[in-house]
């Protein structure tokens, strides 16, 4: 199976809360971890505001920042392309989805059309996740 993180999927491996052990759990079982290219870009300003707004230390931080480094080689990195940009386009319009959740939903959904194996989506926004659901894509409960 192939776990497909969104970025606030992703940020839930890096730093302790809510649901993290679940995607721990969860990542523990998935032959691979796909990401969007972009989740690199999102889950370092992630961190960042996470930093301003309730600081943790910054010992911790820079683990979670480490800790993605080191991840990232062996993830499944869907590119962004023009093709997934319009896909993107289209899905913001038909799903009524933020520029970045179209396009990390673009990305699963490649994935998912490409993969020789099932692909779940993790995320922790419920208009993504129906948006998936209604792509035929297997959702984290």
């Amino acid at each position: 199976m192939i776990l497909f993180c969104d970025t606030s999927a992703l940020i839930k491996l890096l730093v302790a809360e809510a649901q993290s052990e679940q995607m721990r759990q969860i990542s523990n079982t998935a032959d691979v971890i796909g990401v969007c290219r972009i989740a690199w870009a999102e889950a370092m300003a992630a961190l960042a505001r996470r930093q301003r707004e309730d600081p943790i230390s910054n010992d911790d931080l820079e683990q979670a920042r480490q800790h993605l480094i080191q991840a990232w080689t062996s993830f499944a990195i869907v590119e962004v392309s023009q093709p997934l940009v319009e896909t993107a386009g289209r899905f913001a319009d038909a799903f009524a989805l933020r520029a970045y959740d179209s396009v990390q939903l673009a990305a699963a959904h490649q994935l998912q059309v490409n993969a020789k194996q099932p692909v779940t989506f993790a995320c922790y926004d419920r208009r993504l996740n129906q948006a998936a659901q209604l792509l035929q894509l297997e959702v984290l409960p």
